[in-house]
Formats: C-alpha cells, structure tokens, sequence
C-alpha cells in the first residue's frame, strides 16, 4: 500500500472541459474554473474523468487540459488525472506520459468499457497498469457506463498492490460499497463517484468523494465531507440534504450536459459539449435554472 493513499481524503471535483464554440478546449475557462475550485477549499481536482469528456478528446487535448489544471493548481491539492480506455497498451502508455508531469498524484484508471472483460482480466489489466504506468493506481468503477463491474474479491486482490491506493465506486450499491470495506486494508481509500451517495459511503468507513456537484459547490460538498469525516453528521446530513434537489436534476441527463448547461447559466464557461452528447433544450435549462436559483446560486 502506497503511503499516498492518506491524500485521497474529502471532496475532488471531477472537473469539465469548457470548449470554445468551435469546440476546440477553453483554457482560459479552465484555468479560472481551478481558481474557483480552490478559492472554494476543494480538496483536490480530477481532470479528464467522465466528466471532463475524455472520451471524445485527442490525447493532445487530455494533456493539454491535466497540464493546465496542475499548473493553476500550483501544488495545492493533489490531483488525480484520468487516463484510463478499454485498451491496456494504450492506458499504460499514456498514464506513462503523464506521469512525467509534476504535480500529478495518481491516475484515475475506469473499468475497460466494451471488451467485457472477466474478473481474471480485469486483474490483469489493473496489475499491469500499476505495475507499468509509473503512477499510483485509482481504481474507477462505474458500471453504468462501462456495463463490467469489478466484483468484491478482484479489489481486495488489486488493494494489495503497493501503487494501488483507492477506487472511484459509482454503483451506488451501498451494500456493495460495505463489501468492499470490509474486504480492503483501512488505508485503502473508498472514495464515491456517485454524489447521491457520498455521506451514506462516508458513514460505511469511506473517505469521501469524486464529485459532479462540486464543480458548482466546491465549498459546500467539502464542508460536508470534512463533517463527516470528523464525526459531525448532523452538519454534513444537513448539506447533503440542501444539497439533493440539485444533484438530481445534475444527473437527468447523460453528465456532463446538465453540469455544463449550469455552468453556462452562472457565466463561467459555454455550454458546448462534444458529439454525441448535446446541449438540453430550453425546458430543462429553465428548470435547472429554478433549481439554481432555488440553491442560491443565482438571483
């Protein structure tokens, strides 16, 4: 177990990647979305995950945004770049590539989508990105979109690896996530990619969360994670509570089109995504904006 598992504590955002209307990446956006992030007291920033569209985006581009993200970042939060496909050679590859960049704190390396891999593969695939990648490992399992789902006993194995040292786990199944507790070392960081879930987690043995909301609530989802963690529930059971109604209407539409419709609204980055996902229509933008509203965020 890699001593910088202890870093991976409270809230990271899972950022997006604000686009110019021609699509290309806006640095600009991105740099002033980090300083509000960290003027906000994240804990730490997750360039290039879901979220962040890394799936439609040139290696180039990937790197260009996790160079960007650590350089504002300027060393005050650790960051966990994603890197991760449905392809070994190529994860290996370019989690090599970033690992050369200072300032990078893990890799954060999703289940192989579309191959279908077994749980013997899935081993093997992880192993050997620790083993070859240069950075430590954060496993990232999200069923939903990956449609494998490490089982129980594959993560207690892949826990054991020195340079594997957490994992992003969206299948809000809590009784799962109790499994995994119970299966892993304590120092082995449980760390919810599902904001729904992030204080039931907490309350299990977690360590906090890989956040959507947080990109909106940076200040807010770190409170509530900090209270948790320090024993205070009456505190973080009150955030996550205010905090639902706009989490759920975050997570109507395929993420990140919400999240970047709100962020349009509130004026700090476009609306444009990255084909096949596309901007709402004018109904759900007026009820986001509500909700908005309703949480504060706007007049």
């Amino acid at each position: 177990m890699s001593l910088n598992s202890s870093i991976f504590r409270g809230a990271f955002t899972a950022l997006i990647t604000p686009f110019q209307k021609d699509g290309s990446v806006d640095v600009d956006a991105l740099r002033a979305l980090v300083r509000r992030q960290l003027d906000g007291g994240i804990d730490g920033l997750v360039p290039c995950g879901t979220t962040g569209e890394s799936a439609t985006m040139s290696e180039e581009e990937q790197l260009l945004v996790i160079n960007t993200v650590v350089d504002e970042a300027a060393g005050q939060v650790p960051i966990i770049a994603g890197t991760g496909s449905n392809d070994t050679a190529k994860t290996i590859a370019f989690t090599r590539k970033v690992s050369k960049i200072d300032g990078i704190a893990a890799a954060l390396v999703v289940t192989p989508y579309y191959n279908k891999p077994g749980q013997t593969e899935l081993w093997r695939h992880f192993t050997s990105i620790a083993d070859e990648g240069g950075l430590p490992v954060v496993l990232y399992n999200v069923p939903g979109r990956t449609a494998i789902s490490l089982d129980t006993d594959t993560i207690a194995s892949l826990a054991e690896h020195k340079a594997i040292v957490a994992i992003k786990e969206a299948s809000a199944n809590l009784a799962f996530d109790s499994a995994i507790r119970n299966a892993v070392p304590d120092d082995f960081a449980l760390l919810s990619g599902d904001d729904f879930t992030t204080l039931p987690l907490i309350a299990i043995g977690g360590q906090g969360c890989i956040s959507v909301v947080s990109n909106l609530l940076p200040r807010d989802m770190s409170r509530m994670c900090s209270a948790a963690l320090t024993g205070d529930m009456e505190t973080a059971r009150k955030i996550h509570l205010a905090i639902q109604p706009l989490a759920r209407i975050l997570f109507e539409k395929s993420n990140p089109i919400p999240v970047k419709a709100a962020a349009n609204l509130l004026g700090w980055s476009g609306p444009t995504l990255r084909g096949p996902l596309y901007e709402p229509d004018g109904e759900f933008i007026a009820r986001l904006q509500d909700a908005l509203s309703a949480y504060g965020l706007t007049s």
